[in-house]
């Protein structure tokens, strides 16, 4: 085979290979560059598994499926009015800055309740003693009991909002905090590792006033295994989009 030949026949097994390989893998789009396409707005899952769960009754849980629904719903509708008046040269006024500041309160009602939602579970479980989380647990508070009741001192301070433990993977280091109705004690670049509603819309329908029931009852529902796998950076997928 003469040096012409080698070089046309070079080329075409390249391109032969280039094609079988973009045939094999161009069609397939990773699920960010599906996302960098096209803006969806966002969509209420479904906790319905949920009802049975032992300490709220299905009355209580449904009332919330439906306050939950509408921090979606409000979500949705704020970022388009806030698109609107920029669009139409008005991002300077009163009512677009009231809404930016409106808009944390309701996205982080919506991804609080979300996270709130996927930690509990219908069967009570505990915490696996081995795991990194529970050492860091212990690294951090003492014991696991420390914990915990620093985690309830913080839900039952006077107020409405949340009592979240939150890992910095800058450190290492868990922190139990409050988050004041919804956007007012984010720590930023923390991780949520669980997270416990503590408005009255949560409890006041099974335990009345008597919040420091109500933790304990959900402290035995927690999904350990959820917040496990939040401490270890692993997707948590639970709760399918509502039917429509």
């Amino acid at each position: 085979m003469n040096r012409v030949l080698f070089k046309i026949f070079v080329g075409v097994v390249l391109f032969t290979v280039s094609f079988l390989f973009a045939g094999c893998h161009g069609g397939k789009e990773s699920k960010e560059e599906k996302m960098a396409k096209q803006v969806i707005p966002y969509e209420a899952k479904d906790f319905s598994y949920l009802i049975g769960m032992p300490g709220l009754s299905e009355a209580a849980l449904k009332l919330h499926f439906t306050l939950y629904q509408g921090y979606v719903n409000n979500t949705n509708r704020l970022l388009d009015e806030l698109k609107a008046l920029a669009e139409h040269g008005q991002s300077n006024t009163p009512q677009y800055a009231e809404l930016k500041r409106r808009f944390a309160f309701e996205f982080d009602g919506m991804k609080l309740h979300e996270l709130f939602f996927e930690n509990l579970v219908t069967t009570p479980s505990s915490p696996d003693p081995k795991s990194a989380f529970y050492k860091a647990i212990e690294a951090n508070f003492g014991s696991f009991d420390s914990w915990q009741n620093d985690f309830i001192a913080t839900a039952q301070m006077r107020g409405i909002g949340w009592a979240v433990l939150f890992y910095d993977p800058s450190t290492g280091r868990l922190m139990n905090a409050w988050i004041n109705e919804h956007h007012s004690g984010l720590l930023a670049q923390c991780v949520p590792l669980l997270v416990l509603d503590v408005f009255e819309h949560a409890f006041v329908v099974d335990y009345q006033l008597d919040r420091p029931s109500y933790i304990k009852a959900m402290l035995q529902q927690i999904d350990w295994k959820v917040v496990e796998a939040r401490f270890e950076g692993k997707p948590v997928q639970k709760g399918k989009p509502v039917a429509k």
